[in-house]
């Protein structure tokens, strides 16, 4: 058995030591998609492997916690625990990928509905096969009602219908997305999802019944005169009756979903790269030097207030290599995303595909002592952070110049100790911005201390590799200003995204073997 082989049994033996278990069972599978990798992993990309996929509660690859232990020592139960069967019933059919805030049900807006609902009303005609005048003035107006009562409430029950299910089934990166759009909706006017969809619901209900209890006075009329003008009179009452109950739910819920559509949709197959930080630190900047990607950059905290995505079009090695960085043959940055740009060469193309990765740019994040204080955009970039398969890019403006007393070096030091606590195992590079400006005093050895000690492990994991070019650089020194220092940035993002990919591979065909 070669060396490769055994590093990797010795890593998978200690990963099931550690009760962690996939939700694609039974536990060999994991082992038959490393195996068919095998290739692609040295000592460190074995190590990115399972740094990304264990210790993380709930992590971003599918994989649960909890695995039941046998009596006996020398067996394990794949039976799952109980607390893992409730959680399954929980999620099942949710969504595994992205994109479920675009299936969410179009809400047509309250003008268009009633034109569309006149018209049926309109197409309805007498039935000419009744000779009783009377008879047919009342069955013409009960049947024309009837029409526009359904062409009122239907479209209602189905938006109600269809965002409480399309809810329940998000990604739950999504579902974050949706209730925090819900939630910053919510302060601007008091009003929740769930309290414009019960409104919606009850207006529709109100309609419904008066709708009933016009038909059934048109019918009890005593002349065909009299059930005419009761037709006409209801047919204009239920439309009032909509603009009265309906119309401003119905507005609020358009406005909310056009805030839930603008969001950028993450591909879960495709490594990605998210750059966190405290506000006002340069990861804009950064985004638009390497990537596709256009975030708003000015000099004040906040600029960002949601996700932005960018690509970066990289072309992988189809060759079986031993690393993550040996699978890279270049890189280019995408005019957009659907027009990829030209600038392939020949020699590119005919040993390599490329595929476009994700550069997400997330808003600043504070120093907090709980959670639970935190706005809606911090609560943003901890989601992509926790519901993502993507590496982590740390933006730090150490020059004290960050502008707001919540940016002050201290700040951004404590914060990079806490998010890397929190994200022990994700693959991560830290990037010193505006270092055209210089740093405080001090800062440069205080980062310096706090990244050896939390960095320790691999740092002496990577002392006994025999890989030199896998050291890392501990801190990465950038001037989108001046233009220093980003083709080592690049070369790095890159490398990261070569480790995701890695995973997503061996994730892929394990899924692969699963289904077969």
């Amino acid at each position: 058995m070669r060396t490769s082989e055994k590093s990797i049994i010795m890593v998978l033996f200690h990963f099931i030591s550690r009760n962690t278990i996939s939700s694609f069972s039974p536990s060999r599978k994991l082992f038959r998609g490393l195996h068919q990798h095998r290739h692609h992993y040295t000592p460190s990309t074995q190590n990115a492997y399972f740094n990304i996929i264990q210790n993380e509660p709930k992590n971003n690859f599918g994989l649960i916690t909890g695995m039941r232990m046998s009596s006996s020592p020398n067996a394990i139960s794949s039976k799952p625990s109980k607390r893992i069967q409730k959680d399954a019933k929980k999620v099942k059919g949710r969504n595994k990928n992205t994109g479920g805030l675009r299936a969410l049900p179009v809400v047509k807006p309250t003008y268009e509905l009633i034109q569309k609902s006149k018209k049926i009303s309109f197409q309805i005609k007498a039935d000419t096969s009744i000779k009783n005048v009377r008879q047919r003035v009342y069955k013409h107006g009960a049947e024309k009602i009837d029409a526009v009562m359904k062409s009122l409430c239907l479209p209602l029950r189905d938006c109600v219908d269809g965002y409480k299910r399309e809810l329940r089934r998000l990604h739950p990166f999504e579902r974050v997305v949706a209730e925090l759009t819900a939630k910053a909706r919510q302060k601007k006017d008091g009003l929740t999802l769930i309290n414009i969809l019960d409104e919606v619901h009850e207006g529709r209900k109100e309609i419904l019944m008066a709708g009933k209890d016009w038909i059934a006075k048109i019918k009890s009329a005593q002349t065909a005169r009299e059930a005419a003008d009761l037709a006409v009179e209801a047919e204009e009452r239920l439309y009032e009756l909509y603009r009265e109950l309906v119309a401003d739910p119905i507005e609020g819920l358009i406005q909310l979903q056009k805030s839930l559509r603008t969001t950028p949709q993450v591909r879960l197959d495709t490594p990605a790269v998210v750059l966190v930080g405290a506000p006002n630190v340069g990861k804009s900047s950064i985004v638009r030097a390497i990537s596709s990607g256009k975030p708003e950059v000015n000099n004040y905290p906040f600029t960002t207030r949601g996700m932005t995505l960018g690509h970066v079009e990289v072309f992988w090695s189809q060759s079986m290599d031993t690393s993550a960085s040996s699978q890279i043959v270049g890189s280019n940055i995408p005019e957009s995303t659907e027009n990829k740009s030209k600038n392939k060469s020949t020699e590119q193309s005919a040993y390599s595909f490329s595929q476009l990765c994700q550069v997400m740019d997330s808003p600043g994040l504070l120093v907090r002592d709980d959670d639970s204080t935190r706005n809606e955009m911090e609560a943003l970039t901890l989601a992509a952070m926790q519901h993502l398969p993507t590496a982590v890019m740390y933006v730090m403006d150490l020059s004290g110049g960050a502008g707001d007393k919540c940016s002050s070096v201290e700040d951004q030091l404590q914060l990079r100790k806490e998010v890397r606590a929190r994200f022990p195992k994700r693959p991560w590079i830290d990037v010193l911005s505006k270092s055209d400006l210089g740093f405080q005093e001090g800062a440069y050895d205080s980062l310096r201390q706090i990244i050896i000690e939390s960095e320790k492990q691999q740092l002496q994991q990577l002392e006994h590799s025999e890989d030199n070019d896998m050291l890392p650089s501990l801190i990465l020194e950038v001037s989108v200003m001046e233009g220093t220092g980003l083709e080592k940035l690049s070369d790095s993002v890159l490398k990261m995204l070569g480790e995701v990919k890695l995973v997503l591979d061996a994730m892929e065909a394990v899924k692969a073997e699963s289904s077969q």
